[in-house]
Order: C-alpha cells, then sequence, then structure tokens
C-alpha cells in the first residue's frame, strides 16, 4: 500500500505540473561530455606536429637548392644553345637526351621511382629546348589524341603544339620546316602497323629521317552522351576499331562503326553529333571510342573504361625530322625496300641480315601502289646505320632490291611513357 501511495502521488504531481523526482539514471537523449584525450596522446600529437614542422622545414631548404641549381643547370643550358647555333646543331639531340636519362635513372637509389623521375627530367629538359630556342611539335590531332598525349610525354609540357589534322600533314609540315619536328603513330602491339603512316613514308623517304620513337600504353575508353543501350553509331580510328574487335562484337555488333581521321576527331563527331540530337528533342545515339583525356575536352562521358581487347595495348610513335641522330650504343635502323622480281629475293635480303647477326625485330608490307601484286617491305634492325655490320648488311642488301631506303636509326626506347 505504501508504494502504490508513493506512485499515485507521483502521478498526480506530474498532472499539476509538477516534476518528478531525478532518476540516478539519466536519461538517452541527454547530452554526454567526452571523455578527455589521455594525456600520453596529447603529449604525442604535439610532438608529431612538431616533428612534421622541422620536416617541412627541411623539404623548404632542399626546394630553394633544388631552384638554385635548376637555374645554374640552365645557364649552362643557354651556353649549349648558343655554341649549337653558332655550329649549325640541332636543338633536339635524341643521343644526348638518351644519354641523360640513362644516367640519371642508373644514378637513382630510390625512394623516387624511376618513372617519376624520368618525367622530372623530361619536363627539365622541355624547358631547356625553350631557353635554347622555340620547338615547335607536329602532331595528329585534335587535342586529346594519343598523338598529342605521346608528344607531350615525350617533350614536355614546355614546346609549342600543332594540331595537323592528318598522319599526311605532319610529313608535309616536317619537310617544309613549318615545324621543327612532327610525332606519327607507326605500329601498334595488336593492330600491327599504321597504314597511313607507312604510307606517308613511302611518299617522303628522302625528306624525312627517323629521329627517335615512344611508346605509350593506350587505353580506349567508350565515350557518350546516352545511356549504353541507346549507342547505335560508334565513331573511331579504324586502328582503334581493330584494337577493340572482340570487346566490340561482344557489346555491340549491330552497332555502326564509322571511322574518322584520329580517335579525337572521333569524340569531336560523337559530341557534336549528341549536341544536335538534344537540340531538337532527340535522344543522342552516337559513341566513340577514345581516351579519356578526349572526353573530357569534348564533353562526353565515359561509359566503358578500358575497352581494348589486350589490357597491354602499345603503341609505338616515331619522331620524324629532317635530321639524323647519332650512335648511342642501343639503338635501332627502320628502312623500306622493294625487291626485285626473282624467286626467293625477300628471303635474299633477310638472310643477308641473318648473316651478319643482326636481329630484325619487326617486318610489315603495303602495296606498293605502282604495280598490282608489288609490295614495299618495312623492318627494324637493331643498330646503327653507322655500325659497321649495319652498313655493309645494308650494302649488301640493297643489291636484292630495286630499292633499299634508310628511314632512320635512332636510339631505341627503354620506356613505356
Amino acid at each position: 500500500m505504501k508504494r502504490r501511495r508513493r506512485f499515485t502521488a507521483r502521478r498526480a504531481a506530474v498532472n499539476r505540473g509538477g516534476k518528478p523526482a531525478k532518476s540516478a539514471r539519466k536519461p538517452d537523449d541527454q547530452p554526454q561530455t567526452p571523455p578527455a584525450p589521455p594525456k600520453a596522446d596529447a603529449e604525442k600529437s604535439i610532438m608529431a606536429s612538431k616533428e612534421l614542422a622541422e620536416v617541412r622545414k627541411k623539404i623548404d631548404k632542399l626546394d630553394r637548392k633544388l631552384v638554385s641549381l635548376l637555374n645554374e643547370r640552365a645557364s649552362l643550358v643557354v651556353k649549349v644553345g648558343e655554341a649549337k647555333r653558332a655550329a649549325g646543331l640541332p636543338i633536339y639531340a635524341p643521343h644526348r637526351e638518351a644519354e641523360v636519362l640513362d644516367k640519371a635513372i642508373r644514378s637513382n637509389t630510390g625512394p623516387l621511382p624511376n618513372r617519376a623521375l624520368e618525367g622530372v627530367y623530361r619536363e627539365l629538359m622541355s624547358g631547356s629546348f625553350v631557353l635554347q630556342q622555340p620547338l615547335r611539335i607536329g602532331y595528329l590531332g585534335p587535342p586529346g589524341s594519343y598523338s598529342h598525349m605521346a608528344a607531350v610525354k615525350h617533350f614536355g609540357g614546355s614546346v609549342e603544339f600543332e594540331d595537323l589534322h592528318e598522319i599526311g600533314g605532319v610529313f608535309t609540315e616536317v619537310q617544309r620546316g613549318h615545324v621543327n619536328y612532327g610525332l606519327v603513330p607507326i605500329e601498334n602491339s595488336t593492330g600491327g602497323g599504321i597504314i597511313e603512316t607507312l604510307d606517308a613514308f613511302m611518299s617522303a623517304q628522302d625528306d624525312i629521317s627517323i629521329c627517335s620513337e615512344v611508346l605509350i600504353a593506350v587505353h580506349h575508353s567508350l565515350l557518350a552522351n546516352c545511356p549504353p543501350k541507346s549507342v547505335r553509331r560508334i565513331h573511331s580510328k579504324p586502328e582503334v576499331f581493330s584494337q577493340c574487335r572482340t570487346w566490340l562484337a561482344t557489346q555491340y555488333p549491330q552497332a555502326e562503326l564509322i571511322p574518322a581521321a584520329s580517335s579525337s576527331r572521333a569524340v569531336k563527331t560523337a559530341a557534336d553529333e549528341a549536341k544536335t540530337a538534344l537540340s531538337i528533342g532527340a535522344e543522342p545515339a552516337s559513341a566513340a571510342i577514345g581516351s579519356e583525356l578526349a572526353g573530357q575536352i569534348y564533353g562526353l562521358k565515359t561509359l566503358f573504361a578500358k575497352i581494348e581487347d589486350n589490357p597491354n595495348n602499345i603503341t609505338r610513335f616515331c619522331v620524324i625530322s629532317r635530321q639524323r641522330s647519332q650512335r648511342t650504343g642501343d639503338d635501332k635502323t627502320s628502312m623500306m625496300f622493294n625487291t626485285v622480281d626473282k624467286p626467293g629475293a625477300l628471303v635474299s635480303v633477310l638472310q643477308v641480315f641473318d648473316r651478319a647477326g643482326i636481329n630484325l625485330s619487326h617486318i610489315d608490307k603495303r602495296p606498293s601502289g605502282r604495280v598490282n601484286w608489288s609490295y614495299t617491305f618495312f623492318i627494324d634492325a637493331a643498330g646503327h646505320r653507322d655500325d659497321p655490320a649495319m652498313k655493309s648488311a645494308i650494302d649488301e642488301a640493297a643489291a636484292h632490291c630495286r630499292q633499299l631506303h634508310v628511314l632512320g636509326s635512332y636510339p631505341r626506347a627503354k620506356r613505356i611513357l
């Protein structure tokens, strides 16, 4: 009875607006005061902040030294440029570039990765070009193409780049001296030789020389501004279609594949078609295969990334110019030739290099364009045209050919950019 009376009294007090007695346990919704951090943790935090500040001071001090050393190096680069101009030597020297990069990487003890160190030196050399003489580099555009990416990775961001629209145009502008160097794709690890480049070499063989090569890892993306199921037309370069053949046959067997002069031009075309469709109230149905960079430039979304059939897809580019590269001791020589019309003529040419102990790393062919069923062959051989063994083999092989032309000797690319 006493317990019941206490409960009734408590309820009556609440009904009259009074407050019940406080419970010993706090309600769940009452804010909790966070416990103070242990003294040891607070001390560790203070020590870590002091240590971080000291390390940053050391980094700042090193940065000042680096800037001073880089400018000291730049003053020497200016003198090199003056000497080159006085002697009529080219500013871009692939053999010297290869030497500088190799020395830097050999001296690297870490923890900076070799790839990062090479990137630093390429930009450093790019700035050096500007101090010696501004360079203009022609490439197959528009911006965002794989040729554009390769040109920037190889020459750095301090030189001028010129979009020349077609591979043939790159050759023409180098011949005319309107650009100092051109960069063109010549071979893909999946699709083989690049037809337009091989044909251009056949037309410009006497005025153009390969002075360097560049290897780029290439990843293709399907880009569009519509849902994947709405894609009915896909634009890209023919070689790109061949590198994504299996994926396209599986995902878009009914789509119309429309060839373009370059992958970035294909992306621009697909973006323009999407805008036109939206302007008339229709759903876009155009897509393109190209780089994600091109998609960002021209405003297309990435529907599917890395659609190439070979995940280790690499494209080899050539730097073309009106100059020859000097020997480095680790070089390649590219040649093109037409054999005489007799049985075993091609075998005879290849056997010459075999007997000389010269490795042929690549062989390709294109119709000569002069006589039906007559072909021009392209080969890459290990070594420089000025090596005694190579020079002798070229002379001997020429005896089995209607025409043999050395496209260039240049440092072998050792790293994939």
